[in-house]
């Protein structure tokens, strides 16, 4: 790759130095040599070692750790017992891989978003995943929907319920819709402890191809640029990328550094999810080939050497005969795990239960510990909003 191609993907204060890293992890996941993973492997475990020595340094000086996940001679990986709550099953992009979008669409109520939420307060949950399709205003029926529940967008029928959550459950709400504007995002940010959207890869080949040709919001710039207002508003935030839609692996690389730039910038992203693709019936990828374990772990071993103090998230139930052997790779949180509510995005994969996750991560000598949707370094002024602040301090 030229320098002059390089820095089309993203910019760095030493060009020459980052390209070198850069082409040497395209490299890594090019190649089938399996001393190359090893080696990588115990440089990962090095990594983890200084993070507890530095850890140990800061809390004797009272500063804060740089990685919540790694404390003394412990290593936490790290789950938010979530209930999930799909507010409409309607989105303007149609993906090639997706089973979520449905024509038929299903506008939740009032009634059936309270009884979710109340049944998963009195299962201990502290999360409120909620998600709908992108732009579902576009679709006139779903409008009318919403004007005869007194509504004038789903944005406000969402803030409406989240705020309802707060006052009324030890929930705390997350939102992952689609694309959201500056002023969009700012006005969530009252009533969310967190946001996310994955940015997915942020090739623009990649935008044209089955996988995304049908999709407007999958248009990486749109992505980036939503991110990136996040962390301009101060939104503790979660993104990932998808493996397995057709990308290169210098598509996998440019994504990762695109992430790292973002943070680097704002410091705003909590986590990055590392989430594989599944064929599933019907869909117009259907023949497409699932990620091998193998690709999966040296991708989240790129991820990890690359994003470094922030958290790599592997969804449990989309792995659940390899997630474990993952935690090699420094993978150090499980996502949200529901004891209630399916995973609507993949629900032919279930929920392992927590018991079965502690037995996973204990078995590798690890500690699995309960999380709150906003990573313990945001849980202050800067990061939320007073109304959500004084929910998670009153909890304390």
């Amino acid at each position: 790759m030229s320098e002059k191609n390089f820095n089309e993907f993203v910019e760095f204060p030493s060009v020459s130095e980052e390209m070198s890293k850069f082409e040497e992890f395209v490299q890594f996941l090019n190649s089938n040599n399996p001393s190359e993973v090893i080696d990588k492997l115990n440089l990962i475990n090095e990594m983890e070692k200084s993070n507890k020595w530095d850890n140990k340094s800061n809390k004797s000086n009272n500063k804060d750790k740089t990685n919540t996940n790694t404390e003394s001679n412990k290593k936490y990986i790290t789950y938010s017992k979530n209930v999930f709550i799909p507010l409409c099953n309607w989105c303007r992009n149609v993906c090639g891989y997706c089973t979520f979008r449905n024509e038929n669409y299903k506008l939740m109520n009032k009634n059936e978003v309270k009884e979710i939420l109340l049944k998963g307060d009195k299962y201990g949950c502290k999360e409120a995943l909620f998600t709908f399709g992108e732009n579902v205003d576009e679709n006139e029926k779903i409008r009318e929907d919403l004007k005869k529940m007194g509504y004038s967008s789903i944005l406000e029928y969402l803030y409406d319920l989240e705020d309802w959550c707060l006052n009324n459950t030890e929930l705390l709400p997350h939102t992952n819709c689609g694309i959201l504007n500056y002023e969009e995002l700012k006005l969530l940010k009252e009533v969310n402890a967190s946001m996310g959207l994955m940015l997915e890869n942020s090739s623009e080949r990649l935008f044209k191809t089955i996988a995304h040709k049908d999709s407007p919001g999958k248009e990486p710039k749109k992505r980036l640029k939503m991110i990136e207002n996040a962390g301009k508003l101060k939104i503790p935030f979660t993104t990932g990328i998808l493996i397995g839609i057709g990308e290169t692996n210098e598509e996998i690389v440019k994504s990762l550094y695109d992430i790292k730039k973002l943070n680097e910038e704002y410091g705003h992203i909590q986590e990055v999810i590392i989430q594989n693709f599944r064929s599933k019936k019907g869909i117009p990828m259907e023949d497409f080939k699932e990620p091998s374990p193998l690709k999966m772990l040296k991708v989240l071993i790129v991820a990890k050497l690359i994003l470094n103090d922030i958290s790599i998230q592997v969804p449990p139930n989309l792995n659940s005969e390899t997630g474990q052997l993952f935690l090699f790779a420094g993978v150090d949180d499980w996502g949200g795990v529901s004891p209630l509510t399916k995973d609507y995005v993949n629900p032919e994969a279930p929920w392992p239960e927590i018991e079965e996750l502690r037995r996973y991560t204990e078995e590798f000598g690890y500690v699995l510990k309960e999380r709150l949707p906003v990573y313990e370094k945001y849980i202050n002024k800067t990061w939320l909003s007073d109304k959500v602040l004084e929910k998670i301090l009153y909890k304390k």
